[in-house]
């Protein structure tokens, strides 16, 4: 194909990407270096015949109006939202560092810090879901992928289940479940004796719990594409192998993984944007006191204050941006690298 036929095939494609993807980013990439206006106050003197003046301060509307319109995205501040305490807070890190008594008691120290206790739950969730994601999808792939064709449609549809719900609805079911008085939180009260047992309260059972629903709606995604994939796995490799005397394992191990191989790097890719940016849990088990994340935090600047904090939910926006783009860069990568070598051959 000519390079110029070759660009107006891809003309629209690249269109939509500037219009629907490269302008946003610079758009909330400007409005993160932007804070709210500073509130204009005035005082108003009331005096009252025998009684003498007070004074009232209050908001100035008007003045406020017009700074609005005279600078709709607020002040410019440069990078001081990025350095501020609510995001990567350098001076507050560094405090914390000379404070510390060791590296776990940084750590700790850190934590205190909305933007690293909302990282480490995101990666916690990131690197514990996704693998076990995968895993779990090739498994009941390959379970199902061996049932006669009469079980096989029921236990389809009971499988992708978890998909067909919808995300808030599944976590408030399940949170509803896991409340001392559904069926599976009364039922560990009874199972541990400890009366007091609280899934809500512990930090360590919220983070669990939460990990628990992420994999338990993320296995339908995966088994679908792996039984897809399972489908064209060549007919005639699988009876040579067998021929040849590999157990089922070895088929697994030399003839299918290698097949789904790139289902596996499509999967990962998906999974790892999907589970970073995670929200409807947090929202749905109310775990903000105990676990949030990124998209949390920027649902909290623009939803849980008086006043929406347009250019700190910009900030968050651009680092979870980033930290997506380095997480699915050795993915990419890799894909790459391989690619080129059979090019290459």
């Amino acid at each position: 194909m000519k390079h110029g036929a070759f660009l107006r095939f891809i003309a629209p494609s690249l269109a939509a990407m500037v219009l629907f993807i490269a302008l946003p980013i610079v758009s909330v990439l400007i409005q993160s270096m932007h804070a709210e206006h500073e509130q204009v106050l005035k005082v108003v003197e009331n005096c009252v015949p025998f009684a003498g003046c007070t004074e009232t301060t209050s908001i100035d509307q008007e003045a406020m109006r017009e700074l609005r319109e005279e600078r709709p995205l607020g002040r410019f501040v440069g990078g001081d939202i990025y350095a501020g305490r609510n995001h990567l807070a350098f001076d507050s890190v560094g405090a914390a560092w000379a404070a510390s008594d060791g590296i776990g008691d940084f750590l700790s120290r850190l934590m205190n810090l909305r933007f690293y206790k909302a990282l480490a739950f995101t990666l916690t969730y990131t690197f514990v879901v996704t693998p076990f994601c995968i895993v779990i999808g090739l498994c009941v792939a390959l379970a199902l992928n061996t049932l006669p064709k009469l079980l096989k449609g029921p236990t389809i549809f009971l499988s992708i289940l978890p998909m067909m719900i919808t995300p808030l609805i599944g976590g408030l079911v399940l949170y509803w479940m896991l409340d001392s008085r559904g069926i599976l939180g009364s039922a560990l009260i009874y199972l541990t004796g400890d009366p007091g047992l609280s899934l809500k309260a512990s930090p360590v059972l919220t983070w669990v719990m939460l990990i628990v629903y992420g994999v338990w709606s993320s296995i339908p995604f995966a088994f679908v594409v792996y039984y897809a994939g399972l489908q064209t796995v060549p007919e005639d490799t699988l009876e040579s192998a067998v021929i040849d005397g590999a157990s089922r394992w070895e088929r697994i191990r030399y003839v299918i993984i290698p097949h789904l191989a790139p289902l596996t790097t499509f999967i990962a890719l998906i999974q790892l944007m999907d589970n970073f940016r995670v929200l409807e849990p947090i929202v749905s088990f109310s775990a903000e006191a105990n676990a949030i994340s990124l998209s949390y935090a920027i649902l909290n600047d623009l939803r849980g204050t008086e006043t929406a904090l347009f250019g700190s939910a910009a900030a968050t926006s651009m680092l979870t941006i980033i930290g997506v783009a380095v997480l699915l860069s050795p993915v990419i990568w890799r894909t790459w690298r391989d690619f080129t070598s059979r090019n290459a051959h």
